[in-house]
């Protein structure tokens, strides 16, 4: 495999940011952007077990949703 998307969201709730791997059971959050960062490649580090499946680029998708009132 060669790259592996993240879709990440804002938590509105909490604060912060969850992200979830398209394809794979791969999810984890972080305060801020950077923490994110760190918290992902932790968890693929941690979900494929042999060091030559893990990815070679990690792509991250924000996904922002937004109300307008008319």
């Amino acid at each position: 495999m060669k790259e592996l998307f993240f879709e990440v969201s804002e938590d509105d709730v909490d604060g912060g940011y969850t992200a979830s791997a398209l394809g794979y059971g791969i999810h984890t959050q972080g305060d801020t952007t950077e923490e994110l960062r760190r918290n992902i490649k932790e968890a693929v580090d941690c979900y494929f077990e042999k060091i030559e499946d893990v990815p070679r680029i990690i792509r991250l998708h924000f996904v922002r949703d937004e109300v307008m009132a008319v």
